[in-house]
């Protein structure tokens, strides 16, 4: 590769698929890319092509010895210790700059270490990974990343006319999107987060309606897990002057083991950032399974709704709000900048409203009132005599929320001046 010129990352295991990697590294050359290529095989190399960072390095990077790696025998240690080299080493790169892209290719430990180095690798900049595992479920591996999965179809064990089809197709796709000019995310101070469900998209949608007319940007990240872990690092990194977190109902899936759990951190980035965020008990009112017999046996005797086929949505009790409203209420004290909770006191989803299968008041107010009895001030607490989707409460939620921007842009200017 040229010396500080712009360059495609290649990384995989060139001890056992070699020719593939060659074959790809040709593709990339062919569309006049800069080719740098990072080696995570533990049994040895290539002569097919220049390696500028060897499998001994990686190792080195996650505090091993390769030699030692290999003397143990341990497939699983060996791939956990080189994603985690390999993500060190990329890591550098990227602080080093002249990384347009990064492409990878896999089986299934060559998928975990090329997933895990490239968590290292900032949104926006093209992640490809071609593997033989891209129909299953790798969210857990792909975080909250912007990679692109390519099936390869067949095993990457050598070349044949459906591998080199496929990888002469990946290098053409990666080469595109290195292309593309990579904006730089910054907090403009016009950005505002909003976390939305599928049951609260008439709010939503009126809110960055509302929002957007005022010359806000509006991003809406859905409270799938990821959805909601991706807004929270986001948050995290300064790109949002404000949130408006009308859909919290992850808070429900990490306490009943549903399947949309975005972990014990959520709904904690604001707060920490200090900066203004309105929040919703949305769809607290739901924990999320698949299937209806992939529900756990003990919640059987339980309330459910079929959303889809693939979508079981289980009704939350009222121990479960009473639990969900201490936590929603103690994640938020502790903010340093302004917060207000908005309770619609007419239903919180869209199939809790009066006559709604989730149509349960009593189970509400469980929630609203264990929500005003744990939140303090200087955290505010207001109620609406409204549907969480009634256009009056989107109404209610941007007002607020536009009210406390400025006020808190107000309070700044006076610390600056003071």
């Amino acid at each position: 590769m040229k010396a500080d010129s712009p360059y495609i990352l290649m990384l995989g295991c060139f001890d056992t698929k070699e020719e593939v990697f060659s074959f790809l590294r040709d593709q990339l050359l062919a569309h006049g890319l800069n080719v740098l290529t990072l080696n995570t095989g533990v049994l040895g190399t290539t002569a097919l092509f220049p390696v500028d960072y060897e499998a001994e390095q990686v190792a080195q990077a996650a505090g091993h010895v390769l030699e030692a790696i290999r003397e143990k025998q341990d497939r699983g240690f060996a791939v956990d210790v080189m994603g985690q080299g390999a993500a060190r080493l990329v890591a550098d790169l990227v602080k080093k700059g002249g990384m347009q892209a990064a492409i990878g290719m896999g089986g299934g430990g060559g998928t975990y270490i090329t997933l895990a180095a490239m968590q290292s690798i900032p949104l926006g900049v093209p992640k490809l990974c071609l593997t033989t595992l891209a129909t299953k479920d790798l969210s857990r591996q792909i975080g909250i990343k912007d990679i692109t999965l390519v099936p390869s179809v067949v095993d990457l064990a050598g070349l044949n006319s459906i591998s080199s089809l496929l990888i002469s197709q990946a290098a053409a796709a990666i080469s595109a999107m290195s292309r593309v000019k990579n904006q730089k995310f910054k907090n403009s101070g016009k950005s505002i987060a909003i976390s939305m469900f599928g049951n609260t998209t008439a709010c939503v949608d009126r809110c960055s309606k509302l929002l957007n007319e005022q010359g806000y940007e509006t991003m809406a990240f859905h409270a799938t897990g990821v959805g909601g872990q991706t807004m929270e690092a986001l948050i995290r990194e300064n790109y949002f002057a404000a949130v408006l977190d009308v859909t919290t109902t992850e808070l429900a899936d990490d306490l009943c083991g549903g399947i949309l759990s975005a972990g014990p951190e959520r709904l904690t980035a604001a707060a920490e950032m200090g900066i203004p965020q309105v929040v919703v008990p949305g769809c607290l009112d739901m924990v999320n399974f698949a299937q209806k017999e992939t529900v756990p046996r003990s919640y059987h005797s339980r309330q459910f709704y079929n959303w889809a086929p693939d979508v079981t949505l289980m009704r939350t009790n009222a121990e479960e709000n009473q639990q969900l409203g201490e936590q929603l209420a103690t994640k938020l004290n502790g903010a340093r900048g302004p917060v207000t909770i908005v309770l619609p006191l007419r239903g919180i989803s869209q199939i809790s409203a009066s006559g709604g299968v989730f149509h349960r008041p009593e189970v509400d107010q469980v929630l609203f009132s264990t929500i005003k009895a744990h939140a303090k001030a200087p955290v505010q607490v207001k109620e609406v005599d409204a549907h969480i989707n009634d256009a009056a409460f989107a109404d209610f939620l941007v007002s607020t929320l536009l009210e406390m921007i400025q006020e808190n842009q107000e309070k700044l200017k006076e610390k600056a001046n003071f």
